[in-house]
């Protein structure tokens, strides 16, 4: 076989096999076995498996190695040796005639601060899991159906820290985005900053659904791309097993529509078959691939979990906000020396709420461990918002451990000419998808000229195209320094900016307000400055967005430049503006929680606000308001409206699980005084499980904390939960409702294993199912009262049950 990344660049398309789960249940897998432990007893059923696709015409073999990662064995698995042995039977299979993809699925558990991994950990569990695929023969690492940005890149970074195998990258989506807010453009966004060779969406939905992702990525798409869809959504079949419906040919019919979105791979996922492989490549016939033409054409993309900021000289103008700084503030100074995030917190929601996409984040105070705390404030502040950070240190180890807790693709500030620089932080960049800004800067001495500026920078840039870093993740630094001291600086910066532009179309940047220090009027000449730079080709500064001046010189130069469309964006915001400054429109926040006229207390639970929340109820319960009062006015009004921008698609799980958190941090605090009220009357019982043989319980334990938010007492019994242990809790307890949860499809059945329980033992409990692969057929199909998607229409339909 020929070197996978070579067939990236011919002109055809290729086919990756079909589902596993649904295909080994039908050759003896039993319901709720681990497909990957059973594989070993069962080599010759995977065997057969693998060719069944090969003589269909799969060119790629997936390796039954999804579930391979320690999380998901257990800890009295050889997670090397599984996926070892798994990957050498896909090779054996393979031979000449296709390539083996090592399939490297979630491992259940979400990174900090949203879990309890530490990404460090989550990647040595892949490094783990890959060294077994490679060792096997894998020609490629495919990281498959993940849900979550940060997952998915710690797949990456493990593959690139592991070998030197291509890696395709692929996303499951629900509806516009995945289950923690990534959208498929941030997706394609960060995996492309991450050099990743090939990228994909498989299962989530049928083949008609994952058009609408193929083209939601394609505005910036330049990289291979593949799609797998499930055969249909899955029902239950006469003898009580999972089945798709979607039969090969109008699954062919669909997913043949693939290729001409721009796919070069395309397979199948839950439900599809070796019929549904040879049907489709029949389908596809011999049509040839075309590279994806990307309309839009921006130089370099930041992006949070959620979020993507693209710089460029057709976009709008990026402001970098530069509050998150200790320099002249005394009390950020003395706080960042606590290991307090409180002002740094204060000072992004401000900016964010005037408009900065980006914050720049820099904790150099005097007597403080950066490389401890700097990654501390990084994590809190990814928990609080979704604008992407400017990681900001002249420590190259402070940056790396913040690199180490970011989600997405973050800017780094910065690296310079100094000896050593690129060479320690430049690889890291390029490993971690990490644009950052290059600061033309050796030594002590200013480059004042043009000439010398640019003579640096052409120097950092062969350094840094010797390291393999692409042009995508590199914006200059043009040097805005003090006119008052150097008159001809502005004139040189404004060189550098178009310089870049047309001979290396490379973005640029500058820190705003330094052209004008130790003069007077310094907005007048930092905002004239803007101006003739934007026009110059600067697409992004960093700044305060405080200031009215700026803005306004922002948002009137954008109308000038062609880059405002009707001039909607100007319109909006000035359409009261008058002479003089004033009438300025507050902008719409990009990454934070606007809470205009609330209550402190329900405010702060809207925004996630944990560590003040408790200060606030103090301030509410010394003004005589009673805890009962606050629970019902203040607290569940705030945990209603995030539940409405949840369902609204304004929030994602990530501020979904910030504000339940603010919640129940508040409610312990008021729980002792709320049984002295006397209120504390008897809550309906919910008892929660996952079902048997089914280990994952994000979603959840999701629910149970949305459930406890909302005034229901939660019996958790974990995960991989019998149905009669789960009733006889029920019993105990009294419990109103049972939750069941399934993210498998060979473990949704047992779901009904508890319903029949229920009714055979004249229970009057009502018994609520959700999971990803449930669907409201499936719920009728096994007799459930109720089934969900998401935490949110979970705790709408126990309130329903008990009302």
């Amino acid at each position: 076989m020929p070197d996978f990344r070579s067939i990236l660049r011919d002109d055809r398309i290729y086919f990756f096999d079909g589902g596993y789960g649904t295909l080994l249940q039908a050759r003896g897998l039993p319901a709720g076995l681990s497909p990957e432990l059973w594989g070993l007893a069962a080599p010759e059923v995977i065997r057969g498996v693998h060719r069944d696709y090969l003589e269909a015409g799969a060119d790629i073999l997936t390796t039954n190695t999804f579930g391979g990662s320690r999380p998901k064995l257990g800890l009295g698995a050889d997670p090397y040796a599984l996926n070892l042995a798994m990957t050498r039977i896909a090779r054996e299979v393979a031979g000449g005639r296709a390539f083996v993809a090592a399939s490297i699925g979630p491992t259940g558990h979400f990174v900090e601060p949203l879990g309890d991994l530490t990404f460090r950990e989550l990647v040595e569990i892949f490094r783990e899991q890959i060294r077994g695929c490679v060792d096997g023969g894998a020609d490629l690492i495919l990281g498959e159906t993940h849900f979550d940005l940060a997952e998915a890149r710690a797949v990456v970074v493990a593959a690139r820290l592991e070998c030197r195998l291509p890696v395709a990258m692929s996303m499951t989506f629900e509806g516009e985005a995945s289950l923690t807010g990534t959208s498929p453009l941030t997706f394609v966004d960060t995996m492309q900053n991450m050099g990743v060779e090939l990228i994909g969406t498989n299962c989530s939905a049928g083949p008609e659904r994952m058009c609408d992702t193929l083209a939601a990525w394609a505005p910036r798409l330049t990289t291979p791309s593949f799609a797998e869809a499930n055969a249909g959504l899955p029902e239950l079949d006469d003898a009580g097993n999972t089945a798709f419906r979607l039969a090969p040919e109008p699954f062919a019919e669909q997913a043949a529509r693939f290729a001409d979105l721009g796919a070069k791979f395309i397979g199948g996922c839950c439900g599809t078959t070796p019929e549904h492989i040879r049907a489709l490549r029949a389908k596809v016939g011999d049509a040839s691939w075309r590279r994806p033409e990307p309309s839009d054409d921006a130089c370099m993309v930041l992006t949070s979990r959620s979020v993507s900021v693209p710089i460029g000289f057709s976009h709008p103008g990026v402001i970098i906000g530069e509050r998150i700084n200790p320099t002249g503030k005394p009390q950020l100074i003395a706080e960042l020396q606590e290991g307090i995030h409180t002002e740094a917190v204060r000072f992004a929601a401000e900016q964010i709420e005037l408009g900065a996409p980006v914050l720049d984040v820099n904790v150099g105070a005097p007597m403080v461990d950066e490389k401890t705390l700097l990654p501390g404030l990084i994590k809190t502040l990814i928990g609080r918002f979704t604008a992407p950070l400017a990681i900001d240190s002249n420590d190259s180890a402070a940056v790396e451990a913040g690199l180490w807790v970011y989600p997405g693709s973050p800017l780094v500030n910065s690296i310079s000419g100094e000896p050593g620089k690129m060479e320690a932080l430049g690889p890291l960049c390029k490993r971690f998808g990490a644009p950052f800004i290059l600061l033309p800067i050796v030594g002590r001495k200013l480059p004042v000229t043009a000439r010398e500026r640019l003579a640096v920078i052409e120097d950092l840039l062969v350094e840094a195209e010797g390291l393999g870093i692409p042009r995508r993740l590199i914006m200059v630094d043009a040097l805005a320094l003090t006119v008052s001291s150097k008159p001809e600086a502005a004139r040189h910066s404004l060189e550098v900016m178009r310089y870049c532009r047309d001979e290396w179309g490379l973005p640029t940047t500058i820190g705003l307000s330094n052209i004008s220090f130790g003069l007077p009027a310094r907005e007048l000449l930092n905002s004239t400055f803007l101006s003739l730079s934007m026009a110059a080709g600067l697409c992004s500064f960093i700044s305060n967005p405080n200031s009215a001046r700026i803005q306004e010189t922002l948002h009137a130069a954008e109308v000038l430049l062609g880059r405002d469309p009707q001039a909607a964006r100007y319109i909006g915001r000035f359409s009261t503006w008058t002479d003089g400054g004033g009438g300025v429109a507050a902008p719409v926040a990009s990454g934070g929680s606007q809470t205009p006229d609330l209550p402190p207390v329900q405010a702060a639970v809207i925004k996630g606000d944990k560590d003040g929340v408790v200060a606030l109820v103090e301030a509410e319960l010394a003004r005589g308001t009673t805890a009962m009062s606050i629970v019902n006015d203040l607290l569940i009004p705030g945990i209603l409206a995030v539940g409405e921008k949840y369902e609204r698609k304004e929030y994602f799980l990530p501020q979904l699980l910030q504000s339940a958190e603010t919640m129940q941090t508040a409610f312990a605090r008021l729980k002792p005084l709320l049984e002295a009220e006397g209120g504390g009357e008897r809550k309906p019982v919910v008892v929660m499980a996952t079902v048997e043989g089914d280990i994952h319980d994000i979603g959840k334990n999701i629910v149970c904390l949305m459930l406890k938010n909302h005034g229901f007492e939660v019996v958790d019994l974990g995960k991989d939960v019998a149905a009669e242990r789960i009733v006889d809790a029920a019993a105990e307890h009294g419990a109103a409702i049972i939750g069941l949860s399934a993210l498998m499809t060979t473990t949704m059945v047992r779901m009904e294993d508890t319903v029949k329980l229920v009714r055979e033992r004249g229970l009057d409990t009502r018994v609520i199912i959700g999971g990803a692969v449930v669907t409201e057929k499936f719920c009728t199909a096994i007799g459930a009262d109720g089934w969900s998607t998401d935490a949110v229409r979970a705790v709408k339909l126990a309130q329903s049950l008990v009302a």
